[in-house]
């Protein structure tokens, strides 16, 4: 039988806001590919799928594995990970009894053969008392972790692409790799420079002139640079990107197509930033920036960390974002004030003045806005969101409702 392979978010994946709060944390995209896509490929499996937290049943986005409850894989040789682990190009789980997964001294996983029953406690931390055994590979310790080690990452998934030769009408810098998938196009004028790493173009990929896209960059299949300066970013599939981005992660369906910079920052799917949208990523006193999460304040250590923008976020025109601002799901922050640090999820206003967003209202818009890309807001999902939007109503207690 065909061993079963499985994510699990833990409590630290679960505590992975705004974003786990509609996502498995495994289907966050770091470097060139989902932390779920990274595993199946260099494991040779395919996810069965995803142990997350039980709001999250529903979960339907295209290509992406079902959130489960753990009654459904009972049967069967299984091999469960954590989604925070990253791993090593070459890594294999190789056992023939139940064993505990660790990646130096740190757990990340069990291997549960046919006839043991599932651990259930993984996900809390509460580990069975088995046999060690060491698989290759890293550990996301914490959200701001992936801006600030996907730098490094992309470049090392460069490894895996081929070289493009690019016509004479584009200039390259730098004696870096540019690798093109099949069918991108890249208008004359475009500028590569591979001085500090790779630049990678899924396919169907286009980029317009006048555009510099600066390695270590990755841009997802199908996504648009309309124009401006990219650099040390991954884009995931079908977005639209224009101005200054700097060190940033994209999961995927995002439009950023007007002018204005986007710097160390996390940014999930389905998001809308307003023309002029800019955020700050660096204090005035070079201090390290702390975020809001879960209600608690966190120095994340790091001098250079902009927002964090929940899916289906929405921002006006002229919007300006503070660093270390955190921006909950579905929220649409507009007007000449800035938001507050901290957003709860399914606010619409302008600087502190926020309301709650009437759920119905939202899904309107968003089935609305997918269907523009020709994906279907599924009634999981819609599911989902409304479960979301319940679980945050004590964050949005002062709130009226708009």
């Amino acid at each position: 039988m065909a061993v079963r392979f499985f994510l699990f978010d833990d409590e630290v994946a679960r505590g992975w806001l705004p974003f786990t709060l509609t996502r498995p944390a495994g289907e966050i995209l770091f470097g060139t590919e989902t932390l779920r896509a990274r595993s199946e490929r260099v494991l040779g499996l395919s996810c069965g799928g995803h142990l997350a937290n039980e709001d999250l049943q529903g979960f339907d986005e295209p290509g992406a594995p079902r959130c489960l409850p753990p009654s459904t894989i009972e049967a069967g040789d299984r091999l469960f990970l954590s989604s925070r682990f990253v791993a090593a190009e070459g890594a294999s789980v190789v056992c023939s009894q139940p064993a505990l997964l660790v990646a130096g001294p740190e757990p990340v996983g069990a291997w549960v053969p046919e006839g043991t029953p599932f651990p259930g406690s993984l996900a809390t931390g509460r580990l069975p008392e088995w046999p060690a055994v060491s698989v290759d590979g890293t550990v996301l310790e914490s959200v701001w972790a992936l801006m600030a080690r996907n730098e490094a990452r992309i470049r090392a998934d460069g490894e895996r692409f081929q070289d493009t030769e690019l016509p004479g009408t584009v200039q390259r810098l730098g004696d870096g790799k540019v690798a093109v998938g099949s069918g991108a196009v890249i208008e004359p004028g475009t500028i590569f420079d591979t001085t500090a790493g790779p630049v990678i173009l899924a396919p169907g990929v286009r980029v317009q002139a006048p555009s510099r896209l600066a390695g270590p960059t990755y841009v997802g299949t199908d996504s648009v640079i309309l124009g401006g300066f990219v650099t040390n970013t991954s884009i995931g599939p079908s977005c639209k990107i224009r101005g200054e981005v700097e060190s940033s992660i994209i999961f995927g369906f995002t439009n950023k197509a007007h002018e204005g910079f986007l710097g160390h920052s996390v940014v999930g799917r389905w998001v809308n930033l307003g023309a002029l949208t800019t955020n700050s990523d660096l204090k005035n006193n070079y201090g390290s920036v702390r975020f809001e999460v879960n209600g608690r304040s966190i120095d994340t250590g790091l001098t250079k960390a902009g927002c964090l923008l929940g899916d289906h976020v929405k921002t006006g025109i002229g919007t300006l974002i503070n660093s270390g601002t955190v921006v909950g799901v579905g929220s649409n922050v507009f007007g000449g004030r800035m938001p507050p640090k901290f957003v709860p999820p399914f606010s619409w206003g302008t600087g502190d003045d926020l309301e709650a967003y009437d759920v119905d209202r939202f899904l309107t818009t968003t089935a609305r806005v997918m269907a523009r890309r020709g994906v279907k807001l599924t009634s999981g999902m819609r599911h989902l969101f409304r479960r979301a939007f319940a679980e945050t109503a004590p964050l949005r207690a002062r709130q009226t409702v708009r």
